[in-house]
């Protein structure tokens, strides 16, 4: 038997190695705990535009090879079965990305632009995106050098710009400015209903002249656009050559495009601009009656010409030596003429060649031109003078999740629609209370002074999205996916909706309808659910079976006004962000294809249709109103008023 101290001696012992041995464990425990917390990687803060574009280094433009600007690189995923667009870096994409020298609440204006550079950089790009990117670059320059001048040089600056604002009217009879060609400057563009008259006298020298409608061009271009060139040749002295109008455009990559002639010596009567025929069917007939009653006798031949050339000559608007007032206006879908307040011809407006682009008028040829004339051009208002400028604003948005997000399509020059909408649906309670969100989507002009009066809106209102690229049709679908990120990420909200700036939209009906549909999968609005893709060239929806090989388009909701849940909105930001999404120039079908991929994904969509959404006009009890002027808006915002009922102005 051990004796008594020794055991208790060895007992301490092995107490005192067992607390060693747990205090270890405890240090090594904490140490490795410590070590996974500083390597576990921290959430990012949410980053601003303000931020993304100044914590890029500046771009040196005579750099080369890999020392391009960059992105930060995104985490590498699993490979996709389906072949992804490769990123391309886009000339003049690199410049629009620049750091830049504005505030952070200057730069509100572009919270949109970090989360669109992937949608840019794609090597399927819509066809116009290059020419898009570059000339907004230089768009983007010209517009900060200005407002740098305009904060450096403020009253000198204010002096210069009001010699050079947007007029509603410009005009002009002085004949010495005839002999050059360029009769009228259009400083701003132009826009639905402007007009441009000519009063002149055809005078025989060339047997012929020219009307051209001259596009904007940046100083590095060698030539400008020709939005319109109006060509007439007049009857010849001995009426054996028939009169003609040729209309045409011009372009520095395309040179000119096809020619329309009128008349035609065809029936145009499934062509129509705006409901009108190309040609006065006048002419159409009566030369369409010439040939076939055109003798086939030699001995005739002569006098039958001159009887045809001079038979038509009667109905034609233009003849040497007569007076002639000619009026040319803008319509919604072309350019249409009237000479002595009768029709004559329309043409369809072409792409990358919108109102917008037309800085001015030039005329040339045998024709003395006694007065030029244009009104309805672009006008913004003062914002300084507006009364109760306060309630035209966008609220301030302090609840975390909106309601609703309104995404309108607008264009740079649209200042009086923007306008309508801001003193009619947009004081609606839901959206004054900050329940519903309404943003003005609008891409960069190629008009310096259309750039620096957006800007000053944007300034002013705090409810304007520049978007980093020329505001080209074709790119519009560029804007949707815009107000999807917009919708998802930056104003995050259970519904978002799209509509254009010519439409009235009843706020508190929309909101009202929805409580009783589903939130999750919902496409609502004017349902299109059998539509085939338009293969005829000529026409504005064109389509190439490259483009879409199928026969016909999955259901999609017309454009004027639709609404998402905001599961498929995240799912479209998500798709084009992987670069899994087709992207396709037709916004409002392009929706109805990623919702049918939203579709196969295995999720469901509830279609649900409204005939109150009217896509071309007004109706008694609509929920939206499509083609409305301003004038109409604010119309149908006092009748929703003062009678309480959703009645038309007209």
């Amino acid at each position: 038997m051990k004796p008594l101290r020794s055991t208790f001696g060895l007992f301490k012992m092995k107490k005192w190695y067992g607390g060693v041995l747990i205090l270890v464990l405890a240090i090594v425990m904490v140490f490795s705990y410590s070590l996974r917390e500083t390597q576990r990687p921290q959430p990012k803060k949410k980053q601003s535009a303000y931020d993304f574009f100044n914590n890029h280094p500046p771009i040196d433009s005579h750099r080369k090879g890999n020392d391009s600007f960059k992105l930060p690189k995104v985490e590498a995923k699993k490979p996709s079965l389906i072949q992804k667009p490769k990123l391309i870096n886009a000339e003049g994409l690199d410049e629009l990305y620049a750091p830049r020298n504005v505030s952070e609440q200057e730069s509100n204006v572009l919270l949109l632009w970090p989360h669109l550079h992937l949608l840019l950089s794609r090597s399927d790009a819509l066809p116009e995106t290059g020419q898009g990117i570059k000339e907004a670059a230089i768009a983007w320059k010209e517009l900060l050098a200005l407002i740098e001048e305009e904060k450096t040089t403020k009253l000198s600056n204010n002096i210069r710009l009001k010699e050079k604002n947007c007029p509603f009217s410009v005009g002009s009879l002085d004949n010495a400015l005839f002999s050059g060609g360029n009769i009228l400057e259009l400083p701003c563009g132009l826009v639905e209903d402007s007009s441009i008259t000519l009063i002149g006298t055809p005078n025989g020298s060339y047997r012929s002249f020219e009307i051209d409608l001259v596009g904007s061009n940046f100083s590095e271009e060698p030539k400008p656009p020709v939005v319109l060139h109006y060509n007439v040749s007049v009857a010849g002295d001995n009426m054996t050559e028939e009169p003609f109008i040729a209309q045409n455009t011009w372009t520095n990559e395309l040179g000119w495009g096809k020619e329309e002639k009128c008349p035609s010596h065809v029936s145009s009567n499934n062509l129509k601009v705006d409901g009108l025929g190309l040609c006065n069917e006048q002419l159409v007939r009566s030369t369409m009656e010439e040939n076939q009653n055109v003798s086939v006798s030699s001995g005739d031949a002569s006098t039958n010409a001159s009887q045809e050339s001079s038979h038509a000559s009667a109905n034609f608007p233009f003849v040497e030596g007569n007076p002639f007032t000619a009026t040319l206006w803008v319509g919604l879908e072309g350019f249409h003429m009237t000479v002595n307040g009768r029709h004559e011809t329309s043409f369809a407006y072409r792409e990358k060649l919108e109102p917008w682009s037309v800085s001015g008028v030039k005329v040339v040829g045998g024709l003395d031109l006694l007065s030029a004339f244009a009104k309805g051009l672009p006008v913004p208002e003062d914002h300084d003078l507006i009364v109760n400028s306060k309630i035209l604003k966008a609220p301030v948005i302090a609840r975390k999740r909106l309601v609703m997000l309104v995404g309108v399509f607008s264009t740079g020059n649209n200042f009086e629609r923007r306008m309508a909408l801001r003193r009619s649906w947009m004081q609606f309670e839901a959206v004054r209370s900050g329940d519903v969100a309404v943003r003005f989507f609008i891409g960069l002009n190629k008009n310096l002074q259309v750039n620096f009066e957006l800007w000053k809106e944007a300034q002013a209102y705090g409810d304007i999205q520049f978007m980093p690229f020329v505001d080209y049709y074709s790119l519009i679908s560029l804007k949707t996916i815009a107000i999807c990120i917009m919708g998802t990420k930056i104003l995050p909200a259970k519904y978002i909706m799209k509509t254009d700036d010519d439409a009235f939209v009843r706020i508190d009906e929309v909101l009202s309808s929805l409580k009783e549909k589903p939130s999750n999968g919902l496409l609502y609005g004017l349902i299109e659910f059998d539509s085939s893709p338009h293969r005829e060239k000529d026409s504005k929806w064109y389509i190439s079976d490259e483009e879409w090989p199928h026969s016909s388009y999955p259901p999609w909701a017309h454009g004027p006004g639709y609404i998402l849940s905001r599961d498929v909105a995240k799912f479209i930001v998500q798709g084009h962000k992987e670069r899994e999404l087709k992207l396709f120039k037709l916004e409002d079908v392009a929706m109805g294809i990623w919702i049918e991929e939203f579709k196969r994904s295995g999720r469901e969509v509830h279609y649900i249709t409204d005939d109150r959404f009217y896509n071309a006009g007004c109706e008694s009890n609509y929920i939206l109103a499509h083609y409305q002027g301003p004038r109409m808006v604010l119309c149908l915002w006092e009748k929703l008023q003062k009678e309480h009922q959703a009645y038309c102005c007209e």
